[in-house]
């Protein structure tokens, strides 16, 4: 039986060609769900969305009860042992660090708060403020030891927010519960966040999947069309403040303490959805010199950019991972 808080939206019986049933849940501050062409299929939805309500106890901030809230407690004045997949998460989050020369950085929480943007209260912090916030950020700060699975940090302060990855990270976890049981499904955490497991739905095209322009939010820039692929997008039109005539993004340069305003928008598209959540965000700071340095070295990735006062989307990266087009409208 479906629980409570499931919602499936479709007729009692199994659907004919051309329908799709939807199975969500609300988790992570948005709505995770699984578009199936099966009925047969929902239970094991069910238990993918139950991966997805267990990682977030495990990684929220926003829960005292959490294991990262444990490490950020204690991890300043001992190791703390963690959990194996998130000692793996970790690990994987300062080697992209380190690929995006700190434009992905899983330690920016104090600059976040200090730009009022934690609570979604946007503020401007004196250079001061932002001086001694940058003091406790920074990944290479974290100490990962591999022999004990355990994490320590160098500094007080310093604090680990998954946010930035945490999304994609539990819809690659949902997939791996489905592996083997659903040939065919589309993931999705909120409306930035997809993967698609399989050639889509009965016409087997793939699974086609709207991109929203970063400016104008009534239209549309691109299509897409996913086979066993992922795809995240990052952009500052749902969060942000203006100031004196200044729009001021929730997504912060970690490099350099303030909010990035380089891109209007970006998309990535690779097999991993943690991987397209966090090179989303990093290409959104870096901009374009940094998408197209990181497609050279990791040929699996293709970046759609709208940079900054530009009306022309750009491609960079591999083509052939996926159907995109770019629409005039």
């Amino acid at each position: 039986m479906l629980r409570r808080r499931e919602f499936l939206r479709a007729v009692p019986r199994l659907p004919r060609e051309g329908r799709l049933l939807h199975v969500h849940r609300r988790a992570m501050a948005c709505r995770f769900e699984a578009t199936l062409p099966e009925r047969r299929a929902v239970g094991s939805a069910c238990a993918a969305l139950d991966e997805v309500d267990r990682l977030e106890a495990q990684l929220s901030v926003f829960r005292e009860s959490s294991e990262v809230s444990f490490i950020n407690r204690r991890a300043a004045a001992e190791p703390v042992k963690i959990d194996e997949s998130l000692f793996a998460l970790l690990c994987q989050c300062a080697e992209l660090h380190r690929e995006t020369g700190g434009a992905f950085d899983i330690t920016s929480g104090p600059l976040t708060r200090c730009w009022g943007f934690f609570r979604r209260q946007g503020r401007i912090p004196g250079d001061a403020e932002i001086t001694l916030a940058r003091q406790s950020v920074g990944s290479e700060k974290m100490l990962l030891d591999c022999e004990s699975r355990s994490i320590m940090f160098v500094c007080a302060g310093l604090e680990i927010n998954l946010g930035s990855i945490g999304k994609g990270y539990a819809l690659d976890r949902a997939a791996s519960v489905l592996k083997g049981r659903v040939r065919n499904v589309l993931l999705s955490g909120g409306s930035s966040s997809m993967l698609a497991m399989g050639s889509g739905d009965y016409k087997r095209e793939g699974w086609l999947v709207g991109i929203r322009h970063p400016v104008d939010c009534n239209r549309r820039m691109a299509t897409v069309r996913l086979y066993d692929a992922a795809l995240s997008t990052s952009g500052g039109e749902e969060q942000f403040f203006v100031h004196e005539g200044r729009r001021y993004g929730h997504i912060i340069d970690p490099r350099t303490g303030a909010p990035s305003d380089r891109v209007s928008g970006v998309t990535v598209i690779a097999r991993s959805a943690a991987v397209c959540d966090a090179l989303s965000t990093a290409f959104f700071v870096g901009g374009r010199e940094l998408a197209e340095r990181y497609c050279e070295a990791h040929p699996d990735v293709l970046v759609l950019m709208l940079e900054s006062g530009s009306c022309e989307p750009v491609l960079l990266g591999n083509r052939a991972l996926c159907e995109v087009e770019i629409l005039d409208e």
